[in-house]
């Protein structure tokens, strides 16, 4: 594990999980972190997935994770998660949630174990990437470990987009 590794590559390491490191150019005029990193990987954007915190209606922080190529069902993953509604979470408060910085939020190694979700399509594919915890890096492992390891609930919450 080399010094740049982040805390989402060492906790996958840690737990003996297969996985490999994608590293690209972040530009910073990019306006979608993760159709950015299909891009540069050159991989389908339905298997790349963004990490988004939401807000419960009890206060609560969760994470949703779906492809980038769609949106998120704000009703949706309130439903999966029990609650009520759901609003995104502010961008500091996820930041300081997490440990991570908007654009580099991975599912793994945040600060707090939270509530998680993940869109139901991740079922369709074997691998898939998701952030390693910095802008310009993508892990890539296996969907079943991606599920296991954040002790997500699996749901459909997102609507295609392109």
């Amino acid at each position: 594990m080399g010094a740049g590794a982040t805390q989402a590559v060492r906790v996958l390491v840690s737990a003996k999980v297969p996985h490999t490191v994608h590293q690209y150019r972040h530009d910073p005029g990019s306006s979608s972190y993760g159709l950015e990193a299909a891009e540069a990987l050159g991989v389908r954007p339905e298997s790349v997935f963004k990490t988004l915190i939401v807000e419960l209606s009890d206060g609560k922080l969760a994470v949703a994770i779906a492809p980038v190529n769609c949106t998120l069902s704000l009703k949706a993953a309130a439903s999966a998660l029990g609650a009520s509604r759901a609003t995104m979470a502010d961008p500091a408060k996820a930041q300081r949630s997490t440990g991570y910085v908007l654009g580099g939020i991975s599912p793994l190694g945040q600060k707090k174990q939270l509530a998680t979700v993940i869109d139901s399509s991740v079922l369709t594919h074997e691998q898939i990437f998701c952030s390693a915890g910095k802008r310009g890096m993508e892990i890539e492992l296996a969907s079943a470990d991606l599920i296991q390891l954040t002790s997500a609930v699996v749901a459909h919450i997102a609507a295609r987009t392109s």
